[in-house]
């Protein structure tokens, strides 16, 4: 590990890394919020199993924070170091010529997602962890998720992060393969098509969730 933080090929390793782990987390997290577009009672199982599960709660959830964290973290030092290296040096040729708006830009949509994700456990985990340990009231995770997007503000800030989620998803999840060691003509095609579908769809079944409680 020591090893890897060392090298800028080894931190860049270490940050797809990462970033595989969190897009696997946001399949979880989006399959159990769906279940509340279909059933109060189903959500609020599925919410109290994993806001009680010994295993989700001290394993899981430490391991989701430290992935958070030390993506972001990550990415601030990969930038700096990006923009340390170009220095103020104009090129004849632009080597990202062919770079897209976001991969140029993945730092600012990340800032934007920190700050959500800040809001996001506002509203969100600290009420669970607040009922579980402090008043030990039993909570309904589904009202509590419904109540939340009452409020067009909220609904709006949700939608408008989620869409930049999307775009640093499309970015990301192919850089992410490619940083890993993945990157090959026959594959990196199809990984892009799957990384395309996976930043539009997480991202909109978000969004409808969203919309959907503050509309019903």
């Amino acid at each position: 590990m020591a090893n890897l933080l060392k090298s800028s090929i080894g931190r860049k390793f270490l940050m797809a890394l990462s970033a595989l782990f969190l897009i696997i987390f946001l399949i979880v997290h989006v399959s159990v919020n769906l279940i509340s577009l279909f059933s109060e009672e189903a959500f609020n199982e599925a919410s109290h199993f994993m806001g009680t599960n010994f295993f989700v709660q001290f394993l899981m959830q430490p391991i989701l924070f430290a992935g958070v964290i030390f993506h972001f973290i990550m990415g601030f030092v990969l930038e700096y170091q990006n923009k340390r290296a170009r220095g103020n040096i104009r090129y004849a040729v632009n080597s990202s010529y062919n770079a897209t708006w976001m991969s140029k830009n993945m730092i600012y949509s990340g800032l934007v997602i920190l700050a959500f994700l800040g809001l996001h456990l506002f509203d969100f985990w600290y009420p669970t962890v607040k009922a579980h340990y402090c008043t030990h009231e039993e909570l309904n995770y589904y009202m509590e998720l419904h109540n939340k997007f009452q409020e067009p503000i909220r609904v709006l800030i949700y939608c408008i992060s989620f869409i930049l989620l999307g775009l640093h998803l499309n970015h990301g999840f192919q850089s992410a393969f490619q940083s890993s060691g993945v990157n090959h003509p026959k594959y990196t095609p199809a990984i892009k098509y799957v990384g395309t579908l996976y930043s539009v769809i997480i991202p909109m079944l978000f969004i409808i969730i969203a919309v959907y409680h503050h509309f019903n």
